[in-house]
């Protein structure tokens, strides 16, 4: 009794111990990314949480800034809409924006209109490009920071001076048009803190650094003293926090897409285009001309031929499989049949010759040589056999 030989195979899938050796590395620093971006997430949310609030006793939180004003008969109010801040001004309140940087353009219009009559107190924490504009106009930011922290005021305003040096140097400097403003706490020849009067009797206070009205910070230099003179003026005081959540002004005009985007996410996109582009070329540059290599193995034709079968049933592409056979056919016959090459995949030329070489009808080997593509498995093989046929034919005659 014989046993058939089981074939060898020409090609084998990789198994599951050489897929993980290939790629536990990729996974334990995505891994390690993972970690490394929660910790940071933890860390940095625990630090900031209630940044600028209030009613928070965080190192960043403003609640001792509330308690003192308390102290002096100032009652503190928080608010989160725009509607609600709107409402809130008058002639006998501050309010003070947290966050000007989140308002939308038609959101600072709408606060603009409703602060500038009312004859209060505006003060705008750190406002940068964004909005300093929109909110204060005749102001702008100066794009570098300024580096002293601590900062005396050399200007008249009383506020100030009795308040003397505070920390109001860690955050951005201003520059301003206004010939009545008051220009304090300069750092290199840049204010950190305006007041810019209104001819309605109140006026908009910009504060170039948070660090005064922080919890950690009240207790150093003049903050206190500052914050209690620039926020305690009038007898309320509407502490307005912004957020992503609160709907914007409705607008009646149709606007397009980018002009919806905030103008930090087209310059990051343009940043992240001009990399790839440098990407794309440092990848593309080529040391010289191309140099033919021996390959180190030699490779059987029938593991090639097996290899490219196996990849087109696994695309289902009996059509370009088809193709392809008929193709390297014809491609076989145009010089056994004196046809020129160039000629090969042209009906008019292959087919009167290959007809006088075999006689017989044309049709038939029009649909063997440009047929439709096969429809199924059976008839690919059908079709390869078929036309492996007619070339051992056309050799024997």
């Amino acid at each position: 009794m014989t046993t058939e030989a089981t074939p060898t195979p020409t090609s084998t899938s990789p198994t599951a111990r050489q897929v993980w050796t290939r790629t536990r590395g990729i996974l334990l620093a995505l891994v390690l990314l993972l970690v490394a971006a929660l910790a940071l997430a933890v860390l940095r949310s625990s630090d900031h949480h209630g940044r600028l609030d209030p009613r928070s006793a965080d190192p960043y939180g403003s609640h001792a800034v509330a308690a003192l004003l308390a102290g002096h008969g100032v009652s503190t109010r928080v608010v989160t809409t725009l509607d609600q801040a709107r409402r809130a001004a008058g002639p006998d309140t501050t309010l003070l924006v947290a966050a000007p940087d989140l308002l939308t353009n038609a959101q600072q219009s709408r606060l603009r209109e409703a602060t500038g009559p009312s004859g209060g107190r505006t003060v705008l924490v750190a406002p940068d490009s964004p909005s300093v504009g929109g909110l204060a106009p005749g102001v702008t930011a100066e794009p570098a920071p300024a580096f002293d922290t601590t900062l005396a005021p050399a200007c008249t305003l009383p506020a100030a001076r009795r308040a003397g040096t505070a920390d109001t140097g860690d955050g951005i400097r201003y520059s301003t048009t206004a010939r009545d403003a008051d220009a304090c706490y300069p750092s290199d020849g840049l204010p950190t803190v305006l007041r810019l009067p209104q001819t309605t009797g109140g006026d908009t206070v910009v504060l170039g650094s948070p660090g005064i009205l922080y919890n950690d910070r009240l207790d150093q230099q003049g903050n206190a003293s500052l914050a209690l003179q620039l926020l305690g003026s009038r007898p309320h005081l509407v502490w307005y926090l912004p957020s992503l959540s609160d709907v914007p002004a409705p607008d009646t005009g149709k606007r397009g897409f980018f002009e919806l985007l905030p103008s930090g996410w087209l310059w990051g996109t343009l940043q992240l285009f001009v990399a790839a582009a440098l990407a794309a070329l440092w990848r593309a540059r080529r040391f010289g001309p191309l140099v033919p290599e021996r390959l180190p193995v030699a490779i059987r034709a029938s593991e090639t031929v097996e290899g490219r079968a196996r990849l087109y049933r696994k695309a289902n592409a009996r059509d370009r499989a088809g193709t392809a056979l008929r193709s390297t056919t014809r491609t076989r016959l145009a010089p056994l049949l004196g046809v020129p090459v160039a000629q090969a995949h042209s009906p008019e030329a292959l087919l009167p010759a290959l007809s006088a070489h075999l006689g017989g009808d044309t049709q038939p080997l029009h649909d063997l040589l440009f047929g439709p593509p096969p429809g199924d498995d059976a008839a690919l093989v059908s079709l390869a056999d078929r036309l492996d046929a007619l070339e051992r034919e056309v050799r024997r005659s």
